[in-house]
């Protein structure tokens, strides 16, 4: 059904070792169910393994950009070599890495997103905090898994926080903090229709859901669902809206804020070929309804087949 499958992990980005994690996990899942599946370091290791005819479709686990497959290069590389792959297409991934971009798309369309400023280097980190207002969150704009961010509650912090914004190519986006609760929601293909998992309420041991607690430290609570009743119902439909919105398809994670004082949902970005490491939220969420890790790989994957045949059909 799917001949050789390429599961793409590792690269150059930040985020390699976190990537290499989820590949390993699912390649694993795919030979349990009897895939031909079989593991591929980086972008150009995969050109080599295509041009010898030993790729029939790619399952994209890379993580992050310059070297990572969530930026829209990888998605336009297959396309123009005619092969299949996971995940969103070019213009979802490279609008979704992208997080200034991804707000303003949002903000076109009404979804709610906390008030920003886009930042160069060299810009004043001072007066953008007076826009906005202490406290604030500062990060790369093209960056993910909290690689690169602070949270500024006072003008002393912030040069160390752009200094360590800085180092990471590309812009940076200073966002208002959101006091409340850190909730994610992942979001599932089938074919042209799209569904969001049960939501997921972060409950860190520390201050806040940074590095260590996304994928060392083993005391942070997941709480799935998240919420219940009318809040759970709005919470999926605001991260399914935002994911469409942001041309996503095939699967994907929508993370979102709830302000603790006005209980109102605020959209952080979308991460199109989410994490699958043993801290990963759509597994987390994907099993409260009774998908098994290994089920949710081969349902990834089998998107690539729907897809193919959607668009031969057109």
């Amino acid at each position: 059904m799917f001949g050789r499958v390429a599961v793409l992990m590792g690269g150059t980005s930040s985020e390699r070792e976190v990537s290499l994690d989820s590949g390993r996990n699912v390649l694993e899942a795919l030979r349990s169910r009897g895939v031909d599946a079989f593991a591929v370091d980086g972008i150009p290791a995969l050109i080599d393994a295509i041009r010898h005819g030993g790729v029939d479709r790619v399952f994209n686990i890379l993580h992050g950009n310059k070297g990572g497959g969530e930026d829209g290069v990888l998605q336009g590389l297959l396309e123009a070599l005619g092969v299949p792959y996971t995940g969103s297409n070019v213009l979802g991934s490279s609008l979704s890495m992208d997080k200034i971009r991804t707000k303003q798309v949002w903000l076109s369309l009404g979804l709610p997103t906390p008030r920003y400023v886009r930042l160069s280097k060299g810009d004043d980190v001072h007066e953008a905090a007076r826009e906005l207002g202490l406290p604030v969150i500062l990060k790369p704009s093209c960056e993910g898994s909290s690689v690169g961010v602070s949270r500024v509650f006072d003008d002393a912090g912030l040069d160390a926080a752009m200094d360590l914004a800085a180092r990471y190519p590309g812009e940076m986006l200073m966002e208002q903090m959101i006091v409340g609760d850190e909730l994610t929601v992942g979001v599932l293909g089938d074919g042209a229709m799209h569904h969001a998992l049960p939501s997921i309420r972060i409950v860190p041991k520390g201050e806040w859901y940074d590095y260590n607690a996304k994928y060392i430290a083993e005391d942070t609570q997941y709480l799935c669902p998240g919420l219940s009743g009318q809040d759970e119902t709005e919470i999926r439909q605001v991260a399914l809206e935002a994911f469409v919105a942001a041309g996503c398809r095939g699967w994907g994670r929508v993370d979102v804020m709830r302000d603790r004082s006005t209980g109102r949902f605020f959209l952080l970005e979308v991460n199109t070929a989410p994490g699958m490491t043993s801290h990963s939220l759509v597994p987390k969420a994907a099993r409260q309804v009774g998908v098994s890790f290994e089920e949710l790989c081969w349902r990834i994957l089998e998107q690539t087949v729907l897809a193919s045949t959607t668009e031969a059909a057109a």
